[in-house]
């Protein structure tokens, strides 16, 4: 492990009803310690989970945009307005590494392919032809095997985006061979990738957040309950109400 915890610096902060200061988990945060190689935030739309992995992103050097620190490119979404109210405690630090942010993936395949007109052979890292050229979930994979391997910080955002249910198992040994020599952080909806045995999880979804079981999280209870009772809820659903 080399990141060991993320403390939020309150005195900095002028006016806490401010965006993103007034996001509840936000809010009541204080310091979040980190005891695995893997991490997984969890927690609904909106609930603070991308903001603060953003924020992590910004304080480890790397483009909020999405990439490393070598990936120099601009986007009018990617300010990290948490980034200069947190530290990260560091035993050691390191530099290398990634941000996954799968809502920004397309523009980080077009700053690639711009490197490309001057550096054809940086595609190499990236499976040996354009991501634009691949499909979402290629790319994505394309990504992970060449890119990714190398002792360092990734942070992924929603990774599964682009991965069908099988695609993620997948991933799920890609986590497993990755955290061997690096960590991760992963905000993440899929409770097929939450199921990693060997992880630790922060639920959003309380204020302060807290450690959370893989069988408490709510993606683990909601998609089991649908499963077991599919017809109930569909009936639920389509049902016409007076």
């Amino acid at each position: 492990m080399f990141l060991r915890e993320i403390i939020k610096l309150n005195e900095r902060i002028q006016n806490h009803e401010q965006y993103p200061f007034n996001i509840p988990t936000v809010r009541s945060l204080t310091r979040i310690p980190l005891n695995r190689n893997v991490t997984f935030f969890v927690g609904e739309n909106g609930s603070g989970k991308s903001t603060l992995l953003e924020a992590i992103a910004y304080q480890c050097g790397f483009n909020t945009a999405g990439g490393s620190r070598n990936n120099l490119y601009d986007l009018d979404s990617s300010a990290a307005q948490l980034g200069d109210y947190i530290r990260l405690s560091w035993m050691p630090k390191v530099n290398q590494g990634f941000f996954l942010r799968a809502e920004t993936f397309y523009s980080f395949a077009s700053h690639i392919d711009q490197l490309a007109i001057e550096h054809p052979s940086i595609y190499d890292a990236y499976g040996g032809k354009s991501l634009h050229e691949q499909s979402h979930g290629e790319s994505f994979f394309a990504l992970f095997k060449n890119r990714f391997g190398k002792r360092g910080m990734y942070l992924l955002d929603e990774p599964e985006a682009a991965l069908s249910p099988n695609r993620q198992i997948q991933f799920l040994s890609v986590i497993h061979e990755l955290q061997k020599s690096a960590q991760l952080i992963i905000a993440t909806h899929s409770p097929i990738l939450l199921g990693y045995p060997l992880a630790e999880i922060y639920n959003f979804d309380t204020s302060p957040i807290s450690n959370i079981d893989y069988k408490e999280t709510e993606h683990y209870q909601v998609t089991r309950r649908f499963l077991e009772n599919r017809d109930f809820y569909l009936r639920e659903i389509t049902e016409d109400r007076e």
